[in-house]
């Protein structure tokens, strides 16, 4: 791309400013922040979208308020609105149920059209995504958006604003949000392994890619960023874009209105001579793959070459050697030490609850011991006790907060007698990962 007038978008995050991670993220707010996250909790407490009552878990936990916060430069009822317009859409279209029951196969043919995850992380531990928009031609997509017309993927029930086949792409951002960034959360071979991962790292390759195919796409991939902004703010972190053609600069107009201004300022838009260099100063060379100058083997429709590191760290079940396809999710084991993994979705038209494997938990919660007892003359001196709210997030990325979630019989009742109230931990019903 070298020569072309496309401009080269600096990331927001290279410069270590106040968007980049892991500021405005647990552990690492400033005294603002956290004045601008406890009055976004009353503002919702007052409004009736977040429930905190003594000794119970909260109804939404502390990662997913900072990122609507941070989506919203820190504008308490800017947040609020976006909050409460993404509440009223998971609602309206059952995203829990949506997952839970969505047809595996359905599952893999969509995630086939939209990014895939490597099964590697980059050097913050942040998953990393893989798009090749080549294979979305117009034929492709034409095939796919009729069957998604005609054909129910889930038992979700819609208000039918929201078409077939994006709720069949929000399925995949569930999968991010409840499977791969718990994972990666609970990697501890990474800098601020105590604060949550919400994020994810995008190589968006754009390389023989016509310009009349990016105008078929044009409203598609539109309608699906647009509502992905809307509903899925800060999930996106460094977006790296390759292969950029002459014409790119045309495109490149198009796209930065479908993202807000923070999204936009991750993009790097890279000339050939800039991919190897500047995907190894965020990625390791092991963890790129061979397409893009580094070492791993990853073709777009693979499944993940899972890290031999987060391998480690695996305890499979019932013979299983690989994660599941179709959707899963972790939830905590009765004694809070592990996440286990469930693969959920419906196969051959039954749905499926089986556990996978589980991985331990970085930082399991401990016990309180019991406390003295208080000579009756002596008052008793209440005293609050502060949390750190970010151990606790890693535990709470496998968590969700539907009020609207269907019975799950035996894995509902053990997730929820392992929740344990904390209120420094913004928990959620344990089934599922509110994304």
């Amino acid at each position: 791309m070298a020569g072309s007038p496309v401009e080269q978008v600096p990331s927001a995050t290279a410069g270590g400013d106040e968007f980049g991670y892991p500021h405005g993220h647990l552990g690492h707010l400033t005294a603002e922040q956290e004045k601008a996250l406890q009055d976004f909790k009353t503002i919702l407490g007052e409004r009736g979208l977040y429930k905190h009552a003594p000794g119970e878990k909260a109804s939404h936990e502390d990662w997913t308020l900072l990122r609507f916060l941070r989506a919203r430069k820190w504008v308490v009822e800017d947040a609020y609105k976006q909050f409460k317009d993404t509440e009223d859409w998971r609602k309206a279209n059952q995203l829990e149920v949506l997952y839970d029951t969505v047809d595996v196969e359905a599952y893999e043919e969509t995630r086939s059209l939209y990014p895939q995850w490597t099964g590697r992380r980059d050097r913050r531990g942040i998953p990393i995504y893989l798009f090749q928009i080549r294979h979305l031609d117009s034929k492709t997509v034409a095939n796919y958006e009729k069957k998604a017309e005609t054909t129910s993927a889930s038992l979700a029930k819609t208000d039918g604003s929201t078409p077939e086949k994006l709720l069949r792409l929000f399925a995949l951002y569930e999968n991010l949000t409840r499977f791969a960034q718990p994972l990666c959360s609970a990697m501890t071979d990474r800098d601020n392994a105590e604060t949550p991962i919400t994020l994810s790292t995008n190589i968006v390759d754009v390389s023989q890619v016509s310009l009349r195919m990016f105008w078929n796409l044009k409203s598609h991939m539109q309608a699906a960023s647009t509502l992905a902004t809307a509903h899925y703010p800060e999930t996106l972190d460094r977006i790296f874009i390759i292969g950029a053609p002459y014409f790119f600069s045309t495109v490149w107009g198009w796209i930065k209105r479908w993202f807000d201004p923070i999204t936009v300022s991750k993009i790097f838009i890279l000339s050939a001579a800039e991919v190897k260099t500047e995907l190894e100063r965020f990625i390791e060379p092991r963890n790129i793959p061979k397409a893009y100058g580094g070492e791993l083997e990853f073709e777009f429709f693979d499944r993940p070459n899972v890290d031999p590191k987060i391998k480690e760290t695996i305890t499979w079940e019932k013979g299983h050697t690989e994660f599941p396809r179709g959707p899963a999710y972790w939830v905590p084991s009765e004694d809070g030490k592990t996440l286990e993994l469930f693969a959920v979705g419906r196969q051959d038209g039954k749905e499926r609850r089986e556990k996978i494997c589980s991985i331990p938990l970085p930082f399991p919660k401990v016990e309180e011991p019991a406390v003295a007892a208080v000579k009756e003359e002596e008052p008793v001196v209440e005293q609050e006790v502060e949390v750190n709210s970010a151990s606790e997030g890693i535990k709470a990325l496998s968590v969700s907060s539907s009020d609207d979630k269907p019975s799950m019989a035996d894995i509902s009742e053990k997730v929820a007698a392992a929740a344990v109230p904390d209120a420094a931990t913004e928990g959620q019903k344990p089934s599922a990962v509110k994304a």
